[in-house]
């Protein structure tokens, strides 16, 4: 990559700012567009990137606008006719997706990468951190870079920049961007019916996990969730079955927690048995039972490229985790209120059945905001489901992010099929509606803009309480 200038369509997103920072960590001239200033694009300004919010080729500065030391890197989230999108193409600007840009990066490293419908931002972040801090490679421990697909409360990042060949990625599927890595070692941690408007129906997706896997360089690792159901044809791998715990029932997966102990505020403290050993008495600083087996995961991950056990645990018990993922504001016997970037029924139902778990015979009220028409229109039956597994259910209207509306696609199908009380409401009414109702143990979920309303709804809940 000899380019000076990098410029990025859709410089905001959580995988294109990873790279972005990258590049200019790396010492590049970084410029970009996006639809919003966000909290991410305040944070690349500061350090020194150049961003607009108006979608002119006008406004793209002059030693970006020059094919020959410029490199163009766009999302798949850029509609086909963004005008900045078409000024470049036009004039003949070497332009790649960002996924192309991973593949690139990543070249002669050691490549762990998670994949899967959803768990893997919490598994690459925690993958992550359990390398910076117990991995071992070439006698030194603790090593690793990483990109991630949220902000690890650890690093303060999306970004981790450290020493030794190790790589962790989140390997995302959308728009078969994962197609484009050749991991070393890979973690599938689901692979359910999504972004059908890409794929077309669910065997389409499995067919491309299964691509993926493909994609494991010779001598590798895959680590699957025990259960996800799709063609391993890879023969020149080795294949490892990971769970929350060990079945009953039916073959013993290859990694899992056991003597699983629930304490207080929804934390756990387990065993972690791997092929070789048994990690006793582990603790993770995040709650909730679906993040042990995120943990599990991870685990199985940094086994596979070397790691010091007693670093290792105490890792554990330090990560902090993601913002967004199991994200609490408040945490106490009176009130609690957790936000979650869950946007897929299977994420909905295991936060919810996480939370109920973590506090058993509280009353959980869901505030859920969808996710694309599309993504509606498939699932919204799913959703229902998922969503009926808590006491009540407020819901907003769908976000729409890069689609137009559906005709007939509304909050209200998936309302229609409740089984619990719900009201379905505007988003600008959220903090006056939760506030005029009593809340015993709320959380947000959502991939679109509901985290604006987190802190609101926080100092709201909090103000409450002290009345």
């Amino acid at each position: 990559m000899n380019y000076e200038n990098i410029y990025f369509l859709g410089i905001g997103g959580i995988g294109m700012s990873a790279i972005a920072r990258y590049f200019l960590h790396e010492g590049r001239r970084v410029a970009g567009y996006d639809r919003t200033p966000t909290a991410l694009t305040a944070e690349l300004e500061r350090e020194g990137a150049s961003i607009h919010y108006e979608d002119d080729p006008m406004l793209i500065a002059e030693p970006f606008r020059d094919p020959a030391t410029t490199l163009v890197v766009y999302t798949p989230a850029i509609p086909a006719d963004h005008a900045e999108w078409a000024w470049f193409r036009e004039r003949g600007f070497q332009i790649e997706k960002r996924s192309e840009m991973l593949g690139h990066i990543s070249a002669g490293k050691y490549v762990m990468a998670v994949a899967g419908t959803h768990g893997k931002t919490t598994t690459t972040t925690l993958t992550a951190w359990l390398n910076h801090e117990a991995g071992v490679e070439d006698g030194r421990v603790g090593c690793g870079s990483a990109f991630l697909g949220g902000i690890s409360k650890n690093f303060g990042s999306n970004l981790v920049l450290g020493a030794g060949k190790r790589l962790a990625v989140e390997a995302d599927e959308f728009d078969r961007s994962f197609l484009r890595l050749h991991p070393d070692a890979a973690v599938i941690t689901s692979a359910d019916a999504d972004h059908l408007d890409i794929y077309g129906t669910h065997e389409a997706v499995k067919e491309a996990f299964s691509q993926f896997v493909r994609q494991i360089k010779p001598g590798g690792t895959l680590i699957i969730k025990q259960g996800v159901d799709i063609v391993l044809d890879n023969t020149e791998i080795t294949v490892y079955r990971y769970a929350y715990d060990s079945p009953a029932q039916g073959p013993t997966p290859d990694f899992y927690a056991k003597n699983v102990e629930l304490l207080e505020g929804g934390h756990y403290r387990f065993d972690i048995v791997c092929p070789d050993r048994v990690l006793e008495g582990c603790t993770l600083g995040v709650p909730g039972w679906v993040n042990v087996e995120n943990a599990v995961a991870a685990v199985a991950l940094v086994w596979v490229a070397g790691f010091d056990e007693g670093r290792l645990k105490a890792a554990l018990a330090a990560f902090t985790g993601v913002k967004r993922r199991f994200d609490f504001y408040i945490n106490t016997p009176e009130v609690v209120y957790m936000d979650d970037y869950a946007h897929h029924p299977r994420e909905l139902a295991a936060t919810i059945t996480s939370v109920k778990r973590m506090f058993p015979g509280r009353r959980l009220t869901a505030v859920f905001q969808p996710h694309l028409y599309t993504r509606t229109r498939d699932l919204y039956p799913e959703f229902a489901e998922a969503l009926s597994h808590a006491d009540e259910v407020i819901l907003l209207p769908i976000y729409p992010a890069r689609e137009l509306p559906i005709e007939g696609i509304t909050s209200q199908i998936i309302a229609d099929r409740l089984t619990v009380p719900y009201r379905l409401i505007p988003k600008e009414d959220l903090v006056q509606e939760v506030s005029e109702h009593p809340v015993d143990v709320l959380v947000t979920f959502g991939a679109g803009n509901i985290d604006n309303y987190c802190e609101p709804l926080a100092e709201m809940l909090r103000e409450c309480r002290m009345k």
